[in-house]
């Protein structure tokens, strides 16, 4: 509560309103612990703690040290690796201190086409990865819309990239990371995975995890793994001085300490038996959730999803992607935009949307209650010009989620 500024915490009741009445189906959201929020707002706010444990450029950081070397252990622990850097801002700023660490500029790499449902991070032109890097498309199977791994081969040996950087933020697939680290073997590439959107469900072991397999692994901390809004990166020992140098000093200045204890505080969750029901329990809410929209007449894009995520082809129903989401958020179903591959549309009207599970799942919802969710959904789509429709569906969710809680 803060106490002394009435016009902010005004705002900040609207937006707990806000999520506490709607369906969070965007797959980057999620609710974080009490024990990260506290974190997150605790007295390490208030130090600086430029450098690395024992070799800082600030003083008072004896106990900062600690800190942050209990992050590093907690995350070696749950993902299995060699060495762990926690100090990354977000996803973003990983992803470019890997690259930096990996190759030069102008050196050939190879992701996920956005289209395809990589990240802009991995090549798009108007990213620093595809401007500053000779960057190279995968793109999915036109007719599987899954990854071609023959083809992927076929593509890295003629292309011979210096980074293979293998994610994505909505294909709903899972990798075949032994395959990739054989293909980046023959076109002597390093292998990064990109795993921002699934580090909980790898960390849980319901998805393939690679760890084993990958020179580097890069994440966002604050999706699936449902801690704080922050990066992290983990990668062989032999690539950690690299990578260390060029998260710092080479990109960022100081971390955010609070931020680095409330990934602690998540990285301890993860590694319970509650979080490994989680997410069997996130996954079970999607393949559900696909299903009975299926069973309503859409389509979701590759058949189906083996993790949080889908994306559903609208074009049975006549409308776009940002037209339908518009009319979807004003009848308390929260999701977002979303290109299929290949899409016919342009990029502000496509011709999808992504929808996941984290957030729902984390308030309690289970497959007994994906139908309800996908006949709202379906109801929407087949009146996308009704405001009675809309608003008498958001009453509906309201009444269906004041039985859930919203804190875990």
């Amino acid at each position: 509560m803060i106490t002394y500024d009435d016009e902010l915490q005004t705002l900040l009741d609207e937006e707990e309103a806000r999520q506490k009445s709607v369906l969070r189906l965007i797959p980057s959201e999620n609710i974080v612990s009490d024990g990260v929020r506290e974190a997150l707002g605790s007295v390490l706010v208030n130090k600086y703690s430029e450098g690395y444990p024992g070799k800082r450029y600030y003083q008072g950081q004896a106990v900062l040290d600690k800190v942050e070397r209990l992050a590093q252990s907690r995350a070696k622990a749950l993902f299995g690796a060699e060495h762990a850097n926690v100090q990354s801002y977000s996803g973003s700023p990983a992803n470019m201190a890997v690259y930096m660490a990996l190759c030069a500029p102008g050196d050939t790499i190879i992701g996920l086409g956005l289209n395809s449902g990589g990240h802009l991070t991995h090549g798009r032109n108007v990213n620093f990865s595809g401007k500053l890097y000779n960057a190279q498309p995968i793109e999915v199977n036109p007719e599987t819309e899954a990854l071609d791994y023959d083809e992927i081969e076929r593509q890295c040996i003629e292309a011979k990239p210096k980074v293979m950087f293998i994610g994505t933020t909505s294909y709903s697939r899972a990798f075949d990371f032994a395959r990739l680290r054989d293909i980046a073997d023959k076109c002597g590439a390093y292998l990064v995975a990109d795993i921002a959107h699934v580090a909980g469900l790898v960390a849980a072991g319901v998805y393939p995890s690679p760890v084993p397999y990958a020179d580097a692994v890069t994440m966002t901390t604050h999706k699936t793994l449902r801690g704080p809004r922050g990066g992290m990166i983990l990668c062989k020992e032999k690539h950690a001085k690299a990578i260390d140098r060029t998260v710092f000093p080479g990109i960022q200045g100081g971390p955010h300490m609070n931020q680095v204890a409330a990934l602690a505080v998540a990285l301890k969750e993860a590694a319970t038996d509650d979080f490994k029901a989680y997410s069997r329990q996130i996954v079970d809410n999607a393949q559900c959730l696909a299903q009975c929209l299926v069973d309503r007449g859409l389509r979701i894009v590759s058949g189906g999803t083996d993790c949080h995520l889908m994306v559903v082809d609208l074009r049975a129903k006549s409308v776009d992607g940002k037209t339908a989401a518009i009319a979807l958020e004003e009848s308390g179903i929260v999701c977002n935009f979303n290109a299929i591959p290949y899409d016919p549309n342009p990029p502000m009207r496509p011709s999808g949307i992504r929808l996941g599970t984290p957030s729902i799942t984390t308030r309690g919802l289970k497959t007994e209650h994906m139908p309800q969710v996908a006949d709202w959904i379906v109801r929407v789509l087949d009146h996308i010009d009704d405001p009675s429709i809309r608003a008498g569906i958001a009453d509906e969710v309201r009444q269906f989620l004041a039985q859930f809680p919203y804190n875990h």
